[in-house]
């Protein structure tokens, strides 16, 4: 719980910040995949005659964070029905908190995209509401790169959680520095996007900067029960993260994937941690 409490608390800032830049709409998305995501759990736990564990927070931290990564013109049923398939489907299938493989918030994210096509658009600009593009759109159809200044600070465009890499730096350097979060996963992962950037001529800050990058590295990719166990694995599950998030930018049909990276990068967790384990040591008379 002490951890829950931790993520909640660094994902507090980012969290006002979307309300603030969405009102209403952010506010009630938040909330209905909080409550989707508590309410799933319990019901799923009393159904299946085990112990009740919502007091452990981590349904909420599920809900929060699904809802920090969704267009804040998502029909709030929606949102609903990702929370829902990510506690059901994506955690307490596995075995509940700490067995499953996939971050359940992503996972949810994943059922939204296929499930309901078409529902994250369209983005919407921060305080005035008005439909447009997001800087990853842009530079794609567009090639502009979106001013660096407004990525810092969040004027942009985006998922309720994604736009302002100023909070996201504070709220994942916090999780590090209380030891919530592994450095090695995002450290890995933002390299990875520093070298395609250089060999491949990209603008390395925009890169950084932009699209869900930082909530996903510093907040998702870290998810203890869904990334590696041993440290230097880490550096390698980290990396891969990044690879892939930037093959997607560069050369895949979407120009985010976040999603996909990190989701893709626990497919192989189980793998990695069974022959990455380390060996007893043989005992000596």
């Amino acid at each position: 719980m002490k951890m829950m409490k931790g993520m909640l608390l660094a994902l507090t800032p980012i969290t006002i910040f979307a309300i603030y830049s969405y009102g209403l709409n952010a506010l009630l998305l938040i909330t209905v995949s909080i409550i989707a995501a508590v309410s799933s759990e319990a019901l799923y736990q009393y159904l299946t005659k085990k112990p009740l564990k919502i007091k452990d927070l981590s349904a909420v931290v599920t809900g929060l964070l699904l809802a920090l990564t969704v267009s804040p013109s998502l029909p709030l049923y929606v949102v609903a029905a990702g929370a829902v398939f990510g506690i059901v489907v994506g955690k307490q299938l596995f075995g509940g908190y700490g067995k499953n493989i996939f971050n359940p918030a992503l996972f949810g994210r994943l059922f939204i995209i296929y499930a309901f096509p078409g529902t994250m658009a369209p983005w919407l600009a921060p305080f005035d509401g008005v439909a447009t593009a997001t800087p990853l759109q842009i530079v794609r159809s567009e090639g502009t790169l979106t001013p660096l200044q407004d990525l810092f600070l969040g004027t942009i465009p985006g998922s309720l959680g994604e736009t302002s890499a100023l909070l996201l730096l504070l709220g994942g350097g916090w999780l590090i520095y209380k030891r919530y979060a592994n450095w090695r996963i995002p450290l890995s992962c933002l390299s990875a996007v520093v070298l395609i950037c250089l060999l491949t001529g990209q603008n390395v800050l925009f890169h950084l900067l932009s699209g869900s990058l930082l909530l996903g590295a510093f907040f998702m990719a870290t998810d203890p029960s869904s990334s590696p166990k041993t440290q230097t694995v880490r550096y390698i599950f980290g990396f891969g993260v990044g690879l892939i998030i930037m093959a997607m930018r560069l050369w895949g049909w979407l120009p985010e994937g976040t999603t996909f990276a990190i989701i893709g990068m626990n497919l192989f967790v189980p793998l990695i941690n069974r022959y990455t384990r380390p060996k007893p040591k043989p005992q000596t008379d």
